[in-house]
């Protein structure tokens, strides 16, 4: 939907559109400054829907300036406050369906035609996300235990054993690596049964979820290996009972489970 050329003057302008909405209040946006402080927050009805809506420089919007922003992170990490700021206040006034950061048009009646042409994606996506929020939900395998120091010799007794080895030393060695990898795979595959369970408990008192790519295990010393990465969309109802399930979960895998939210149901939005 975004509409970015290569080059614009200074004087030409755009319209970016942040969301999509049934009926939001204005005055949720009188002290919200967008992405563009020299102009204001405004609507653009189509279709008996509501886009909320701002006039920017299409010079700041270039392919090549917007490569530039993408590439300072203060910069982009401001424009996306920005951007989630008026999303949010408009979520709190109504349904609302999030368009993504830097969705932009070459003028208002282009935006006009555009936003009509997705009427029908944006009636099923406001109606399947009304009074939903969405929760994200992290599981992580247990740390690893320290290594057992039970087999190692003790300073004084290193030297002879490194010269007179014990009969079926290397056998007992190789053993003990494979007792270790075995353990590491069993650890593993539980940690995997507890992410199906945590998935399909959360699934109960879902209307959706989703399973995200897997986050990087972190550096070595901190024991994070993340065996779950999902997302669910959750009536705003069933907050304290999700918050319980969470608790129970907890208590019953003794998994690492974290949970963040609510938000603004991004991830579902596209789902109709």
């Amino acid at each position: 939907m975004t509409e970015r050329g290569p080059e614009q003057t200074a004087d030409e302008s755009a319209l970016y559109v942040f969301a999509v909405c049934n009926a939001p209040d204005p005055a949720v946006f009188v002290r919200l400054p967008g992405v563009a402080v020299e102009t204001q927050l405004r609507p653009l009805r189509f279709g008996g829907l509501t886009a909320i809506v701002q006039t920017v420089r299409a010079a700041d919007f270039t392919d090549e300036a917007w490569q530039t922003r993408m590439s300072d992170r203060d910069e982009l990490e401001r424009y996306a406050r920005a951007h989630h700021d008026v999303v949010s206040a408009a979520a709190a006034s109504c349904p609302t369906v999030p368009l993504p950061l830097a969705t932009l048009y070459h003028g208002e009646e282009r935006a006009r035609r555009a936003l009509l042409d997705e009427t029908e994606r944006f009636r099923a996506a406001l109606e399947r996300t009304a009074g939903h929020c969405e929760w994200g939900v992290k599981v992580y395998a247990p740390e690893s235990p320290p290594p057992d120091q039970g087999h190692l010799p003790s300073r004084e007794e290193a030297p002879a054993a490194r010269s007179r080895p014990a009969p079926g030393a290397g056998l007992a060695y190789l053993e003990r690596k494979r007792g270790v990898q075995a353990q590491r795979e069993r650890r593993h595959e539980d940690a995997l049964r507890v992410a199906e369970t945590v998935d399909a408990a959360f699934q109960c008192i879902a209307a959706s979820g989703r399973r995200l790519r897997l986050h990087a295990p972190e550096p070595a010393g901190q024991g994070r290996v993340q065996v779950l990465n999902a997302t669910y969309l959750v009536a705003e109802h069933q907050a304290a009972e999700l918050d319980a399930l969470t608790r129970t979960l907890r208590d019953a895998t003794g998994a690492r489970i974290e949970v963040s939210g609510p938000w603004v149901p991004y991830s579902f939005v596209g789902e109709v």
